[in-house]
């Protein structure tokens, strides 16, 4: 249960827009398009983390799937695993490799996912995203917060960078259809000449049972500019309200 909390976290950003980014005021569909972007992909390399734990292997035996798309060498403090252009859980073709190391401690688990030119496609991925799980079952409850500083190289060249801390909490409902889950953090994410530091306001909220965040709000501060952005309160669509900081507002997809 708590590696598909990693594989549903992820946001969703579906829609094409051809919107250019706008002046220092505006932020457009395709600025919180590219905004939410990393935590697609972030959400691919943690589908790909809890498809390798999800394999209940030894320490410090090498493995390879049934499809022959990974192989791994566990150590005492982690593992290496090397991809071969496959896909998992329906990805985009995954090549080259990535280091795990771990550590546990009583009811709290820590892990830092290391990538080197690590491809999802045709995006290169450099950096690191760091874990610290903790399990709350009496209350239904997984969280866990993640310290991410990791690169993302286009096929032609573009770059988007994310760095900070976002808390993910799952809450288990009496079905999966009614569990839930929130995001919390700060972070900062860089694209095309511009810095978007982001800010949760009131928790970002999801449900197996749809796609897109239902929920909560955060604050862009663009070039010192702060635009909020508001996922409605449980509606399942993938609209958002923006709202600039002279008070306009309009509904945009994402």
């Amino acid at each position: 249960l708590l590696f598909t909390a990693f594989i549903i976290i992820g946001l969703q950003s579906c829609s094409e827009d051809e919107n250019t980014p706008g002046t220092s005021e505006d932020f457009t569909q395709t600025e919180l398009q590219t905004v939410l972007e990393t935590d697609k992909i972030a959400s691919t390399v943690d589908s790909v983390l809890a498809e390798i734990f999800s394999n209940d292997r030894t320490a410090g035996k090498a493995i390879e799937n049934d499809n022959d798309c990974y192989s791994a060498e566990f150590s005492q403090t982690g593992f290496v695993v090397s991809f071969n252009n496959c896909t998992i859980n329906g990805t985009d073709d995954i090549n080259g490799n990535l280091t795990v190391t771990y550590a546990v401690e009583n009811e709290s688990s820590a892990f830092t996912a290391t990538y080197v030119d690590f491809y999802v496609g045709n995006l290169k991925i450099n950096g690191t995203r760091s874990y610290v799980l903790t399990t709350a079952l009496d209350q239904n409850t997984i969280s866990f917060t993640v310290t991410s500083s990791m690169t993302v190289e286009t096929e032609v060249g573009t770059l988007v960078t994310e760095s900070g801390t976002k808390t993910f909490s799952f809450n288990f409902g009496d079905t999966l259809g009614s569990s839930t889950f929130n995001l919390s953090g700060n972070w900062k994410v860089e694209a095309n000449g511009t810095t978007y530091m982001v800010e949760t306001v009131d928790d970002l909220k999801g449900s197996l049972t749809c796609e897109h965040l239902i929920g909560g709000s955060m604050n862009v501060d663009k070039n010192g500019f702060i635009i909020n952005v508001d996922f409605g309160e449980g509606q399942c669509d993938n609209k958002a309200t923006i709202t600039h900081p002279d008070g306009d507002s309009q509904e945009v997809t994402f």
